[in-house]
C-alpha cells in the first residue's frame, strides 16, 4: 500500500478521499466536547483527539491549557499515532478546533499534519460515507516529539509584544466581543481587549464550510499592515486563534506566534 506526506497544512476532503487507503494515514476527530458512543459519527474510522482532557493540561486555571511535551507524546502513542503517520485533522464545525491540534502538533515538532479544509460538513456536503464511532484501541504509537516553545507565549511574552512595534497582535474573536459591545461566554470572565492589538474575526477567513481562496484571505491580512512583522495571534481561549494562524501560514506570512491563555487569561490577570 502506497504512504502519503502533506506538503500544505491543508487539505480537501476530495484529497481525502483520494487518498484514503494509504497505510500510514491516520485521521484525527477534534471536535470538541465531543460524546463518543454508538451514535457518534465520524469520518474513515477517525480516532478522537480529545482536545479538553487528553491533549490540554487539566491542572491549570484557564481551559485548553498547553499540555506537557510528556503528555503530548504519551497521549499520541496511545492513538497509536508512529514517527511516519500522515494525519488529517478535522472538527464538526468546518475549521474551528482543529486549527488547534495541528498547532499542537507544529509546537511538539510533528509537520507532517493537515486540517481538513471545510471538515465534517463538508464531507458530507460532497456526499463521502460516514460510520458510527466503536469501542476500539489502537496498538500503541512510537511517535517522539520535541518543543518548539517559540511557537507559543503567555502572559509575560504577550505584554513585551503589545508594546514592541515590531509585532502585532491578532484577535480573532467577534467584533462585537474585540469592540466589547457584548458579555465573553466564559462566565465571570470581563470584557476587554489586549493592547495594541487589531481584530480579524476568524469566521471572515471562511466560505461556507471552507477556507477563501488565497488572494482573497491575502487581501485580507494587507489591510492589517503585516509586512515584516512578528504575529501573535489570540482568541478567547487559544482556539481559534490557530485557526487565523493557519490562514496566514496558508499565505506564506512567517513568524507566527500563538498566544496560549488569549483573552481569558489576559482578562483574568488584569484589571
Amino acid at each position: 500500500m502506497k504512504t502519503i506526506k502533506h506538503h500544505m497544512p491543508l487539505v480537501s476532503v476530495n484529497w481525502l478521499n483520494a487518498n484514503k487507503d494509504a497505510s500510514n494515514l491516520i485521521v484525527l476527530d477534534a471536535t470538541i466536547n465531543k460524546i463518543i458512543d454508538s451514535d457518534s459519527k465520524r469520518i474513515l474510522k477517525a480516532r478522537f483527539f480529545d482536545i479538553k482532557k487528553k491533549f490540554s493540561d487539566v491542572s491549570a486555571p484557564f481551559p485548553s491549557t498547553l499540555p506537557s511535551k510528556e503528555q503530548f507524546q504519551t497521549e499520541a502513542q496511545n492513538l497509536g499515532i508512529n514517527s511516519d503517520s500522515c494525519i488529517v485533522v478535522y472538527d464538526d464545525k468546518g475549521v474551528y478546533s482543529s486549527a488547534r491540534v495541528w498547532w499542537l502538533f507544529k509546537v511538539f515538532g510533528y509537520n507532517n499534519v493537515a486540517v481538513l479544509d471545510g471538515g465534517l460538513p463538508e464531507w458530507v456536503f460532497n456526499g463521502f460515507s460516514i460510520n458510527n464511532y466503536k469501542p476500539e484501541t489502537y496498538s500503541k504509537g512510537n511517535i517522539e516529539v520535541g518543543f518548539n516553545s517559540e511557537l507559543m507565549t503567555n502572559f509575560e511574552g504577550v505584554n513585551q509584544f503589545s508594546n514592541n512595534k515590531k509585532t502585532l497582535i491578532i484577535d480573532a474573536r467577534s467584533k462585537q466581543r474585540f469592540k466589547c459591545l457584548v458579555d465573553e461566554p466564559r462566565v465571570g470572565l470581563r470584557r476587554g481587549t489586549i493592547p495594541n492589538s487589531k481584530n480579524l474575526p476568524f469566521t471572515d477567513l471562511f466560505e461556507g464550510n471552507t477556507f477563501k481562496s488565497i488572494s482573497k484571505m491575502s487581501k485580507i491580512f494587507s489591510n492589517l499592515d503585516l509586512e515584516n512583522k512578528t504575529l501573535i495571534f489570540s482568541c478567547g481561549s487559544g482556539i481559534t486563534a490557530c485557526v487565523v494562524a493557519l490562514a496566514a501560514t496558508l499565505c506564506n506570512y512567517n513568524n507566527l506566534i500563538v498566544y496560549d491563555g488569549s483573552w481569558t487569561e489576559y482578562g483574568s490577570l488584569t484589571d
